[in-house]
């Protein structure tokens, strides 16, 4: 049975609520989460016992103001650039659906020196996004419903043609949530994905 253990972090004056599994050392990788979910959803799903069967070091953050972590008013992008420091995690790959995918695509164009590659999840954020796309230059995974109904599925094609070498992934009769509707879909895509990185 795979520990999940839950922890705070001081970042930017700001205490962040986070669950971890796998041991340091593996290769690390940071969930974020979609507007209404929270570190827990990570949990709950599987994900991060997956993760850390496949040998990765996984951390699922409760961003400020969501699950466990209080709201407080520092831009989410020094907070969790001050995570990633503070928990010595090194060029993590971030894994943000919806939200959590904006926060993820623009820490990789600001933090790019911190960020080891991206698993955008029907994100949000794109058109805002795309004149910068191309500056991305981590590995890049992007995974999308075929019936994303916040998230337009223009929206992959958008990020694939401008990221360079970016793979995506469809899930056939998916929902925004493409993750939570088809589970095992998503977990052989994102250890595949982690597995092409070593």
């Amino acid at each position: 049975m795979t520990e999940i253990r839950s922890k705070t972090i001081a970042a930017q004056g700001c205490t962040v609520h986070y669950l971890e599994a796998g041991e340091p050392g593996g290769r690390d990788v940071l969930l974020l989460h979609g507007l209404k979910f929270r570190a827990a959803t990570w949990e709950e799903l599987g994900t991060l016992e997956r993760l850390a069967e496949a040998g990765c070091h996984a951390v699922a953050l409760d961003m400020p103001g969501f699950g466990e972590s209080p709201a407080c008013g520092q831009d989410e992008d020094r907070v969790l650039a001050a995570v990633i420091t503070g928990l010595g995690l090194d060029r993590p790959v971030l894994v943000g659906p919806s939200m959590g995918g904006r926060i993820a695509l623009e820490f990789a164009l600001d933090h790019s020196g911190l960020a080891g590659g991206l698993v955008l999840v029907g994100a949000v954020g794109v058109e805002e996004n795309r004149a910068r796309l191309a500056e991305i230059r981590v590995p890049t995974l992007i995974v999308w419903g075929s019936e994303d109904a916040v998230s337009p599925l223009a929206n992959s094609d958008i990020l694939a043609s401008e990221i360079a070498g970016a793979r995506k992934m469809v899930i056939d009769g998916a929902p925004h949530p493409c993750y939570l509707d088809k589970p095992d879909i998503w977990h052989t895509a994102l250890t595949d994905f982690l597995d092409s990185l070593r």
